[in-house]
């Protein structure tokens, strides 16, 4: 009846072929032995990884991509579902808005935690443009819902071109270079204002904000080592000098989980505030920093950014080589397979 009951529902035989694709994909064709008649799960199993035969390991992990990413689309996570909110007809997953002075850029997909996919990098550093060229004092960094960021969309990594993984490695480097050097140059003060849990570049880009608020149930996530990558957003320099070697090494090679409280106390957040008055204390605040003089603001930034910018472009650039250089490793590409893979265990 199990065995039965496993081959009859078709959740179980996308999860049997995840399973066996995984497989193949890192491990090669399947030469363990076959599990006994009474061992129904593991049996299945190993029946969907033997009938893929000798399928190439480079073939299977572009069907993994591939069926992962349908999965995702099924789900309403492709970068064409239409975020919440009316969004300005320029934006698909942006809500932009310009009032009292403040330009805000609040990132829109909250029913996948505002995770940035490259249609997403491609509008901020838009957004980021034609905020510092508008009449406005402040620029503000937001997310929609409970979530300020949850990182990489990780179905980024599924989209394969023709060029195969090097192209797809190379295309996203240059895509975060550019996103990470849009923060660098900013000619305004930036504000980000975490609403909630952040995670990866979210955080990491934390360093170039000039200031941070956070409600007091955020936390700060950057589990680059737990995904085969490596850390992003001129974090590398940024956090050993907001917080010294010891503690930036705890959140970037270690993947340590920060309370608000403690990244204010290692002096990534400037401030936390109680979530119930979080935004009435936070915005009338920054309404009244927008009302000082705007030139004042504007030139006095790019005074304290000058004596170091020429360093975080450096740094970019160091960042995005080795990053590349780990997408396509098969260590990154097993690291993230298993993250997908323990989504849809048996």
């Amino acid at each position: 009846l199990m065995m039965s009951s496993l081959k009859q529902d078709p959740g179980n035989d996308v999860k049997l072929k995840i399973y066996a694709l995984f497989k193949q994909s890192t491990l090669g064709p399947c030469t363990t032995p076959r599990p006994g008649m009474l061992d129904f799960i593991n049996k299945a199993k190993w029946d969907a990884w033997k009938a893929l035969g000798e399928t190439p390991q480079e073939d299977a992990r572009q069907q993994y991509c591939d069926l992962i990413g349908s999965l995702v689309s099924a789900e309403g996570g492709s970068v064409a579902a239409k975020p919440s909110g009316s969004a300005s007809a320029q934006y698909e997953t942006l809500l932009v808005t310009t009032e009292d002075k403040i330009t805000t850029i609040k990132l829109n997909r909250p029913a996948k935690k505002n995770a940035i996919t490259t249609v997403m990098y491609d509008e901020i550093v838009t957004a980021l443009e034609q905020a510092g060229k508008d009449n406005s004092v402040l620029t503000v960094f937001t997310g929609a819902g409970d979530f300020y960021c949850s990182g990489n969309d990780l179905t980024n990594f599924t989209k394969i071109p023709d060029g195969g993984v090097e192209l797809m490695a190379k295309q996203a480097g240059e895509l975060l270079r550019k996103y990470v050097k849009a923060y660098i140059d900013f000619p305004k003060p930036l504000v980000a204002v975490v609403n909630g849990p952040a995670v990866g570049i979210s955080v990491t880009a934390l360093g170039l904000f000039d200031l941070v608020y956070a409600t007091e149930r955020a936390t700060f996530h950057t589990p680059f080592s737990q995904l085969g990558q490596s850390a992003e957003g001129c974090s590398s320099y940024t956090f050993p000098k907001i917080m010294g070697n010891a503690k930036a090494s705890e959140m970037l090679l270690f993947n340590k989980k920060l309370t608000a409280a403690q990244a204010c106390d290692f002096g990534l957040v400037t401030e936390v505030f109680p979530d119930s008055s979080f935004n009435s204390e936070v915005w009338t605040r920054l309404k009244s920093y927008a009302a000082l003089p705007p030139n004042s603001l504007a030139l006095s930034k790019q005074l304290i950014r000058s004596t170091e910018r020429e360093r975080l472009h450096a740094v970019n650039d160091a960042e995005v080589e080795l990053l590349v250089e780990r997408w396509t490793s098969d260590e990154c590409f097993t690291a993230i397979m298993n993250f997908f893979q323990s989504k849809a265990k048996l």
